[in-house]
């Protein structure tokens, strides 16, 4: 069957990139919309949408039945979930194949498997790429206090069903497990409805390197590269680059070989994202997860290889072999990534929505932004906080950190706080410009700028 109409079942800028790219691949678009979201670029630039609840996005945007129904109803081939809400939830992927409607996305058993991070976890072990030094599901506080005895601190307590930096925390002090783990595993509960919990050692030297994977259901899988995430903030990721910067060839090239060796033995289809951990004092790198789906920052892989993400997993899903061998795949100068987020960084970035009285986007050569935005939108206070994402391109990492700069300089926004001066200020960073860059490079920025927290 080929695809001709998908329900875009998200919001924000990553429902506007689909848009684009269907129109060029000439499928016509369904946007699913809450009530808050019915002013979006997205639901004036899809071909029709439909209203499937309220702001609040488990009466909507996660809401399967619901989903399931309105595909049916306006007559789509296939689903695509972006990222965030339903991307990762199998059961959405059950349904679809239950209701005869193509899952832009990878299998049920795929999502599930690196869903748990500690199936994950067996799977990695099992086709030998590296994973921390760590435990197997851990049910109480004495148990983590074993583990620290046989591993050492500090440890990372994680949830089991986590993500998104959520029922995760450092522990440094045999005295703080305690209070530690049922903190977050009362958090892991909250998010996730799963209180599982285990530790992993926790490595404070580190780099987040991930590595963008496509697989297809005939067998192929291939990378295309790695982008170094280690700029973020509580776990969240805020600037992110395409190659890593700074890395030795052979350690590249081994992650790389590891994300393929991974993926290819769980005979993994569509687009997904293997993330290590890289201990910058050993050269060492660990598995860390698998998301299995589009990133928020997959376009920093796009402008370096010349591949439309989004196109290749409606391909692999409509049922074709990947248009590409790993030998096609070549890399062009350096990406840079800053996502824009309607907070004040002042404020211990308190979310900042509201109305944008100005909306001035960067422009030029080598300048890419993606956002659903604009002059008169009303950022709204129910979502995710990130209102752009600008992604520069440079002939090298010091080219593309120039470009970038101008860019937030010329990005002016109004009515409402945006993180663009808390970005500026990293970029202009020593240690950044350097790429001297690790998980707690942040930490270091804002106990030197005290104005910016």
């Amino acid at each position: 069957m080929s695809i001709s109409r998908i329900l875009i079942i998200n919001r924000g800028e990553i429902a506007v990139r689909i848009i684009r790219t269907c129109k060029v691949m000439g499928i016509e678009t369904v946007l699913a919309v809450s009530e808050a979201d019915q002013e979006s670029l997205g639901a004036k630039l899809a071909d029709k949408t439909v209203v499937i609840g309220p702001a609040h996005a488990a009466k909507s945007y996660l809401n399967i039945p619901v989903i399931i129904t309105s595909a049916l109803a306006v007559e789509a081939d296939a689903i695509h979930p972006g990222y965030g809400f339903l991307s990762e939830v199998p059961e959405l992927a059950e349904a679809c194949a239950e209701n005869d409607l193509v899952y832009v996305g990878p299998k049920p058993d795929h999502i599930f498997k690196m869903g748990n991070k500690l199936v994950a976890r067996s799977i990695a072990q099992e086709c030998d790429v590296p994973v921390l030094p760590g435990s197997e599901k851990v049910s109480d506080y004495e148990e983590v206090i074993r583990m620290i005895e046989k591993i050492g601190l500090p440890v990372m307590l994680k949830a089991a069903a986590g993500g998104g930096g959520r029922g995760m925390k450092i522990v440094t002090d045999k005295e703080e497990v305690k209070t530690t783990f049922e903190s977050a595993s009362a958090e892991a509960k909250a998010a996730f409805g799963d209180s599982t919990m285990y530790i992993e050692k926790y490595i404070a030297n580190a780099r987040h390197i991930e590595v963008q994977v496509l697989g297809d259901k005939y067998g192929n899988v291939i990378h295309l590269g790695e982008r170094d995430c280690s700029t973020q903030r509580r776990h969240q990721k805020l600037v992110e680059e395409a190659m890593a910067p700074i890395i030795p060839e052979k350690l590249r090239q081994d992650i790389r070989t590891a994300a393929v060796q991974l993926a290819e033995s769980i005979s993994y289809q569509n687009a997904g994202t293997v993330e290590f951990i890289v201990d910058q004092d050993e050269a060492k790198f660990y598995f860390l997860e698998m998301n299995t789906r589009i990133q928020v920052e997959h376009p920093v892989t796009e402008v370096i290889t010349g591949v439309d993400l989004i196109q290749e997993q409606i391909n692999v899903a409509n049922g074709e072999t990947l248009r590409y061998v790993q030998s096609d795949i070549d890399f062009s100068g350096h990406a840079i990534e800053c996502r824009i987020n309607a907070e004040a960084p002042m404020e211990g970035f308190r979310p900042t929505p509201g109305l944008i009285t100005k909306w001035q986007m960067p422009q030029g050569p080598g300048v890419r932004v993606d956002t659903h935005c604009y002059q008169g939108y009303v950022v709204p206070v129910f979502y995710d906080s990130m209102i752009a994402k600008v992604i520069v391109h440079g002939r090298d990492r010091t080219h593309a950190i120039r470009r970038m700069l101008v860019a937030l300089d010329e990005f002016s926004v109004e009515g409402i706080s945006t993180t663009i001066p808390f970005l500026n200020q990293v970029l202009q960073d020593e240690d950044f410009i350097n790429g001297d860059v690790n998980t707690r490079l942040l930490e270091k920025i804002m106990a030197n700028n005290l104005e910016l927290i």
